[in-house]
């Protein structure tokens, strides 16, 4: 009979170390939303995902032991910008495997469970200025997130797909927060100001977003009550940075 119940000991030991691995690994994954849009405009110029803007948090936060995900508004393979080998982070990404064929099959809105994220976070690339603002499925994933305790960031243009998510409460997301993002100056130097829907900057605002930046095309990322933001391209790794921190 000792045998019987050292043995039934054992069997539920494993059984409770195997539930509590799956809840960690539940636990730290993190959701990246990219858009699935291609095209600035009608100038027919091409945009999409800006491959550094993913391929930088993803370093830091796979690094940091953290499960990535990929949604889009469409699913499927999502257009890739600023597709830039030469730097050897995104060379990183591109070549592996697993996350190559995730990039390449996003999720769709429908397919994701919010309940096993802890963090949702906007690459950026023009892209997203289209087919990220109006995103209802999007919105109540982020809000979802947000409202079970997570983390809410976004890079560049990123933050285009949180100007209009509200909470339970009625108030816009960024509302009272300091929020960055890609500035009306920084639009206006890539010459895409009368392309766009919107100016990011003066949405944020127009939001309620305490809205910060620095100089054009200069690192500057902020965080404030789970909201972490960053203004341009070479923002993203510093983003990451915060959400690891914020995490941990």
């Amino acid at each position: 009979m000792r045998l019987i119940s050292i043995i039934v000991a054992l069997i539920l030991s494993v059984i409770g170390s195997a539930q509590t691995s799956k809840q960690k690994t539940m636990n730290k994954k993190i959701l990246f939303v990219v858009t699935s849009h291609d095209k600035k405009g009608d100038t027919g110029e091409p945009t999409g995902f800006y491959l550094s803007e993913v391929s930088h948090p993803w370093h830091i936060l796979t690094a940091e032991g953290y499960e990535i995900d990929f949604v889009s508004p469409k699913g499927g393979k999502a257009p890739v910008d600023g597709f830039d080998l030469n730097d050897p982070i995104n060379k990183e990404f591109w070549e592996n495997p697993v996350y190559r064929n995730k990039i390449e099959h996003t999720l769709k809105p429908s397919e994701v469970n919010p309940a096993n994220y802890i963090a949702i976070y906007y690459a950026g690339g023009h892209g997203a200025m289209w087919d990220l603002p109006d995103n209802k499925e999007l919105q109540n994933i982020a809000a979802l997130i947000y409202e079970n305790g997570g983390i809410v960031a976004a890079v560049c243009h990123g933050p285009a797909g949180i100007v209009n998510i509200k909470l339970s409460n009625g108030k816009y997301l960024v509302d009272g927060k300091r929020v960055s993002g890609f500035t009306n100056e920084e639009e206006k130097a890539v010459k895409l100001e009368n392309i766009v829907p919107f100016l990011l900057e003066s949405k944020l605002i127009e939001r309620g977003g305490r809205y910060e930046k620095t100089a054009m095309w200069q690192e500057f990322a902020v965080s404030d009550q789970r909201i972490i933001t960053g203004q341009n391209p070479a923002s993203a790794t510093q983003v990451g940075k915060l959400i690891a921190k914020g995490l941990n």
